[in-house]
């Protein structure tokens, strides 16, 4: 019975290679996972600080593309086959507890990587895959009906491929022989580097809801943001670099940025500010929590404004108004530079997508040749969005396997 069955590899032991793994039919199938380092899943790994940010509680699969700068026309049909609420499904049915957060990002309830990692671990078991690592692939070619694949150490014979390699510029090395299509390569969800007055000193201090402009892009994105040692970070910046990743690449990462910590518009600040300064004339301006901001970064700001923390709020005069809402509002900053967002570094480019048909994942040019992940011209901004693309894709990928 065995001779008989298709031998699939699956290049890549990320999230797109196991999931497919997981779901392919292990009695039609000789399923081979090739990974060219010493760990499998080592993305699943690092997720999320270590617990692995499996995907996110966004439902409508047309509401779901709008978190991806590119591939977002792509994966509609995609996520109307397998989107987030199918992802909780297939690892609760493997006993994953997973738990939804405040923000909507989708954890293991255990808080560790290690849970999602197993039920994949234990999928791929169950249906006879075999895994083998530090198997650093150096060719594929076709031979008649078959693909040949050469490693550092070995030759493999398959009847179909999966490529799901990650982003890794080796692996597009591996694709041009085939005449695949290539986007050139750019970071994605990356921190601003910033020397400014308003934030020195200041790191770690974070703000629930600004709004970060990029007045050159005429892009603006909203959410938490952190001063940290090298400038601005948190969602609302890597959001913005993500959605303007290439244009950002082209000006080598010098640029401006128009940041309102306070996510109100300047006319609403003023308001709140005089109000509060009409009711509370004889309280210092210092000690007056007037903005959902911390005590620490206001005193900040009236420092470097020159404006005296013991003055009364009825003595503060129109100009100074102006500064503290300028400074709070519409704060302009020079980048200079970018920082990788921790170890889940993120690419813009990749296999272009003109080159792949989305119904099953496979490669127009060559039947029984798949691909899936980062290895493609897709990208998300953080929250999860990026492995439930590989799920997503993956599936899709292992029901067209499963109905050969």
């Amino acid at each position: 019975m065995n001779l008989e069955k298709k031998k699939l590899i699956i290049i890549g032991g990320g999230a797109a290679g196991f999931f497919t793994a997981a779901n392919v039919d292990g009695e039609k199938y000789d399923i081979h996972i090739l990974e060219q380092a010493s760990d499998v899943l080592q993305k699943v790994k690092i997720s999320g600080g270590g617990r692995c940010n499996v995907t996110h509680a966004c439902f409508d699969p047309r509401e779901l593309t709008s978190f991806y700068p590119r591939g977002n026309k792509e994966l509609l049909s995609v996520f109307t086959k397998f989107q987030p609420g199918d992802t909780m499904g297939w690892f609760e049915e493997r006993g994953v507890a997973l738990k939804i957060e405040d923000d909507n990002r989708i954890f293991p309830e255990s808080n560790s990587s290690s849970s999602i990692m197993n039920a994949l671990a234990d999928a791929v078991i169950a249906n006879g895959t075999k895994v083998s690592t530090k198997q650093v692939v150096k060719k594929i070619e076709q031979q008649g009906e078959q693909w040949v694949i050469t490693t550092s150490s070995e030759e493999f014979t398959a009847d179909l491929v999966v490529f799901c390699t990650g982003s890794s510029p080796k692996s597009y090395q591996l694709l041009k022989p085939l005449d695949f299509k290539i986007v050139d390569l750019v970071p994605s969800l990356f921190t601003f580097n910033i020397k400014n007055k308003s934030i020195e000193g200041l790191m770690g201090t974070s703000f629930p809801n600004a709004w970060v402009k990029l007045p050159a892009q005429k892009k603006e994105e909203s959410g938490p943001l952190l001063i940290t040692h090298w400038g601005l970070s948190g969602p609302a910046v890597l959001k913005l670099s993500a959605w303007c990743a290439r244009e950002l690449f082209a000006m080598d990462y010098n640029f401006d940025v128009i940041v309102n910590f306070l996510g109100i518009d300047i006319s609403v600040a003023e308001d709140i500010l005089n109000q509060f300064k009409a009711d509370n004339p004889k309280k210092s301006v210092g000690q007056s929590k007037i903005f959902d901001i911390t005590n620490r970064f206001w005193n900040h700001l009236l420092d470097i404004n020159n404006i005296d923390p013991q003055k009364q709020l009825g003595n503060i005069s129109n100009k100074e108004v102006q500064q503290i809402l300028e400074s709070l509002c519409q704060n302009k900053m020079q980048v200079k530079g970018k920082s990788t967002f921790k170890d889940e570094f993120v690419t813009a480019g990749g296999v272009d997508l003109k080159e792949i048909d989305f119904k099953t994942m496979q490669s127009k040019k060559y039947p029984n040749f798949y691909l899936a992940g980062e290895v493609l011209n897709i990208d998300a901004v953080t929250g999860g969005f990026n492995f439930q693309a590989c799920w997503s894709e993956a599936w899709l990928i292992a029901q067209d396997l499963n109905a050969k």
